[in-house]
C-alpha cells in the first residue's frame, strides 16, 4: 500500500513525521504546501503544492490533488493538517477510493481547528491528542500526544 502524506510546514510537519513507524516501512511519499529544507529521507519523494490560505487557491490544490494523486493512486492519505488536508481528502477519498487518515493538531487542547472540523466528516480515521476534544469528536478516538 502506497500512502500519501500530506502536510504544512513547520509544525504539522513536525508531528506526522512522528508517525514514521507506522508508514515509514510502506513505500509513501509527501505533499507539502511550501518550500522547505528536507531531512534526507524525504528528498527525492516530496512534492510541493500552492499554498492556499481559504482563498482561490484552495481551487488550484483541488487540481493539485487530482494530478499528483492520479498519478501516485495511494490507498491512504494521512495528514494532521492544515489547509493542504481538506482538497487532498476530497479528491482521495470520492475519486480515487482512498482511506484518509487524520490527527488533529497537538496544539488544539480545548477547541478544534477548523481543518479538523471539517476533516471529522472526511476522514475514515480521525484521531485528537487531547481530552477535552472528545466533546467535538464523540466518533474518533483519543491518541495522546505525539510530540
Amino acid at each position: 500500500m502506497k500512502i500519501c502524506i500530506v502536510s504544512s510546514c513547520g509544525g504539522h510537519l513536525t508531528e506526522v513525521r512522528q508517525l514514521r513507524a507506522a508508514y515509514g516501512a510502506y513505500p509513501h511519499f509527501y505533499v507539502l504546501n511550501n518550500k522547505a529544507l528536507l531531512p534526507p529521507d524525504m528528498e527525492g519523494k516530496t512534492y510541493f503544492i500552492s499554498h492556499s490560505e481559504r482563498d482561490w487557491k484552495l481551487l488550484l490544490n483541488l487540481w493539485e490533488a487530482f494530478r499528483l494523486l492520479r498519478a501516485h493512486r495511494p490507498g491512504l492519505i494521512l495528514s494532521t493538517g492544515a489547509g493542504p488536508a481538506v482538497p487532498f481528502a476530497l479528491v482521495g477519498r470520492v475519486l480515487f477510493g482512498a482511506r484518509i487518515v487524520f490527527v488533529e493538531t497537538v496544539t488544539r487542547i480545548r477547541s478544534p481547528s477548523l481543518t479538523g472540523r471539517i476533516m471529522y466528516w472526511l476522514a475514515h480515521d480521525f484521531f485528537y491528542q487531547w481530552q477535552p476534544l472528545a466533546r467535538f469528536f464523540p466518533k474518533a478516538t483519543y491518541g495522546g500526544p505525539l510530540l
